[in-house]
Parts: C-alpha cells; structure tokens; sequence
C-alpha cells in the first residue's frame, strides 16, 4: 500500500529522508530503494548509512556489490544489484547473513524480486522536473512506524 507521496526539491532533501528513516530500521528490516539511473538511490542511502553508523563517506557499492557498516544495534548491509548477473548470485553475497540478524538497503531489488521476504519498506524514487518525487510504499507495520516518526 502507498505511505506517503512527497516531492525531494533537491540531494539535500533525498538524504534528509534516509536519515529520518534511519531511526526507523529494526533488526530483520529491508528497504528495497527503486528508480531509474540518476534519482537518488545512493543519496538517500548514504543519509540513512550516516544517520544509523556515523560513516559520513559511504561508498556505493555499485562495484563490489555490497558494503557492510557496524550500527549501535545491527549492522547495515547496502546492497547495489545493478550490475547482479544473475538472481541467485546474491547468495554469495551474503543476503542471508543480511536478512538474518541485520537490516538491509537494497538497490535493484527486482533483480532478486523472487528471493526476498514480503514486509520491506519500498522508496520509489522518480525524477520530477528539475526535483525527485519519493513513494514510500510498504504494510501496515510500516504505516505505523512512518506515523509514529511523523513521516506519513
């Protein structure tokens, strides 16, 4: 179901989001981030990454395919599935080690669509004029959450 709807005016909203988003996260947790090239998936993850862990330089993983960071509670894994060659090699990248006991950023994720578990929080990001626009869709526990932060 959809969340929230909102216009991102430029990077500094688009990482304003992920950092809001950060205190969000639990143990278990997924975002699926989707868009085409160029809307701000990376941006919106490194202001979750630096709000949960701190690490203020995340690198995107767009070629080594996933970073990890240590957060206060669990550890981050950030996933960039764009250059995934097939859906089965996310294995020997350790989601399984990510969806059991830590949270997961995942860019791409309709490369794996089949292999992820139902309840993630999805962040469509389009482009929209010379801004973005972000649709925040996931279950009633993310209704919830989203509410409670004063998000939805």
């Amino acid at each position: 179901m959809i969340l929230k709807q909102m216009e991102l005016a430029d990077e500094t909203a688009t990482t304003a989001l992920g950092a809001a988003l950060a205190p969000l996260l639990r143990r278990g947790d997924i975002i699926r981030l989707e868009g085409d090239l160029g809307t701000g998936k990376s941006t919106l993850a490194r202001g979750l990454i630096a709000a949960l862990t701190g690490v203020e330089e995340a690198p995107s993983p767009t070629f080594t395919l996933v970073e990890t960071y240590d957060g206060p509670r669990f550890a981050l894994w950030h996933f960039d599935l764009y250059r995934l060659e097939a859906p089965e090699d996310v294995w020997e990248l350790g989601l399984e080690d990510a969806l059991d006991g830590a949270a997961a950023l995942i860019e791409w994720p309709e490369r794996i669509e089949e292999l992820l578990p139902v309840g993630a929080l999805t962040v469509r990001l389009e482009v929209a004029g010379a801004a973005r626009s972000a649709r925040l869709e996931g279950d009633g526990d993310w209704k919830a959450r989203l509410e409670g932060a004063g998000i939805a």
